[in-house]
């Protein structure tokens, strides 16, 4: 059964509310069975852009100068039965739902898996591509004007080559999976509650101010491994882990830290394996420790939680029915409120900071996130929205009102594995909720799939106490816990299907 709502614009402002506050329009996948064994294919393909192109990540320019390490979009495809899906992650800072759209539509029509089944993830490196510009452009031109040799155009292509080569190479696998303690530190929450029980971002724990930091940190590594039928070969590893990826710095191209958790995989499995990084919720969470004034490295970080991935193969518990389980739903986030007079004031701000003119780092994040939700809010929106800024722009959502119709999905391998994928950047506390209700024996938390035009997204009572996460949400608060309730619905649903499958995975 395949239960799908589309919406007319404007009526995300009337929806049909459940019990409780989440609003659910589910994608169900047929679920199918078999006595063939799970299908998993695994593919990756190179998606640097060109030296001179913007680098993402920060509220002004950068152009790349040359390629410290490759960038890549990487795809690992289950089929079970009648039932396929599909999870790229690319080292892009963000997804926007431009490009998801597109990926989804062209790798739908050539590999047959369903669009909502396909969900496009970020691993949010700071030194990936600031691609909504062009991306912009490129899709508000008619098809046959768009050119073939711009970044866009090839890094569709090659995210979509990625899910469809990874289906081509489908074959009987084995699932083995588990999760490891990071013992290591390096990650650490980067908000920091003061004597006047306020909360500020990026502080020391010797500031006469701070009393400690303001929320917990992640320290589990979630993995599985994808095995011939045989076991003999492992052929992917797939990792998840709550750290932001802005450990690099300067303007060369890098996939950041899971650079180094690739090799640390290629040196335990052999130069084939594909190492595939989904990067957990970690939107309060980064590598500067707070007690020491020199920062770890990036080789150090991605070393460490190398080393801690390769010392746990062995010890990963096998998936005993593996049988897949695809499911959907579309939660709509209530936008911030932006009058007409806020919009012009942020252009004007903007305009300044361009010009060089000092401006508050807080008052231009706050002025870019007015220029993204006039875009988003109002049709025709109050200003030239792509005069203002580079990422945030959007055809697909510009005008849609409200709310954001975002998704939550959740594919999981009979009763012990399930990877749960989230829009925006995501707060750790959000994460943790979701490990911690799931009946799983593993969850995957994948933060950034499908789209990023929430920014960040953190949970009640980061609202009250303000800073630069909040001050950089676009979605009302409450947003969190919509999208916690969510997710457990699903995994409570998934895990219920789980038991009441038969020995083989067949309905009794």
């Amino acid at each position: 059964m395949d239960i799908r709502w589309t919406p007319t614009r404007g009526q995300w402002g009337r929806p049909t509310r459940c019990v409780g506050y989440v609003i659910l329009y589910l994608a169900w996948a047929p679920l199918g069975w078999a006595d063939e064994p799970l299908h998993v294919g695994v593919a990756e393909v190179v998606i640097t852009p060109p030296k001179g192109f913007p680098i993402a990540g920060y509220y002004h320019e950068r152009l790349a100068t040359g390629t410290k390490d490759p960038l890549k979009a990487r795809a690992i495809v289950f089929r079970s039965g009648d039932v396929r899906a599909a999870l790229v992650v690319c080292d892009l800072c963000g997804i926007a739902v431009d490009l998801s759209t597109e990926v989804r539509k062209q790798a739908s029509a050539r590999t047959k898996i369903p669009e909502r089944h396909i969900v496009v993830s970020a691993t949010h490196s700071h030194t990936s591509p600031d691609y909504g510009r062009d991306l912009y452009l490129y899709l508000g031109k008619p098809a046959g004007e768009r050119r073939p040799d711009s970044y866009s155009a090839i890094l569709i292509r090659g995210v979509v080559e990625a899910i469809v080569k990874a289906h081509e190479s489908a074959k009987p696998s084995v699932i083995h999976a588990g999760t490891a303690r990071q013992e290591t530190p390096v990650s650490f929450n980067r908000r920091f509650l003061l004597r006047d029980g306020s909360v500020r971002t990026w502080m020391a724990l010797d500031h006469p101010d701070v009393l400690r930091a303001a929320g917990p940190i992640d320290p589990d590594l979630n993995i599985f491994t994808v095995r011939s039928i045989d076991a003999e070969q492992t052929r992917a590893v797939f990792s998840n882990f709550a750290l932001h990826l802005d450990t690099v710095g300067g303007l060369e191209w890098s996939a950041d830290y899971p650079f180094f958790i690739e090799q640390a995989v290629r040196e335990a499995l052999g130069k084939n394996a594909i190492s595939i990084f989904g990067t957990g919720c970690c939107g309060d969470i980064n590598h500067v420790d707070p007690a020491r004034k020199e920062r770890n490295k990036t080789a150090f970080i991605g070393g460490s939680l190398g080393e801690t991935v390769g010392n746990s193969l062995k010890k990963l518990a096998p998936v005993k029915e593996p049988t897949l389980r695809v499911q959907s739903t579309v939660v709509p986030l209530l936008l911030e409120k932006v009058t007409k007079e806020e919009v012009v004031r942020a252009t004007k701000l903007l305009a300044a900071a361009t010009a060089g003119e000092k401006v508050d780092f807080l008052d231009q994040v706050r002025a870019y996130k007015h220029v993204i939700l006039d875009n988003l809010r109002h049709r025709p929106a109050h200003v030239d929205t792509d005069k203002f800024i580079n990422w945030g722009l959007s055809r697909t959502w510009a005008g849609i009102g409200d709310r954001l119709p975002v998704d939550v999905t959740v594919l999981t391998l009979g009763n012990e594995v399930a990877i749960v994928c989230l829009p925006g950047e995501i707060f750790v506390e959000l994460g943790l909720a979701i490990k911690r209700a799931s009946p799983f024996r593993t969850t995957l938390v994948v933060e950034l799939s499908n789209c990023v035009e929430t920014a960040y997204i953190p949970p009640r009572a980061a609202y009250a106490a303000g800073s630069y996460e909040v001050t950089n949400s676009l979605v009302q608060r409450g947003s969190g816990e919509m999208l916690v309730e969510a997710a457990v619905r699903l995994l409570r649903t998934a895990a219920t299907m789980a038991r009441s499958a038969g020995p083989k995975g067949m309905s009794p």
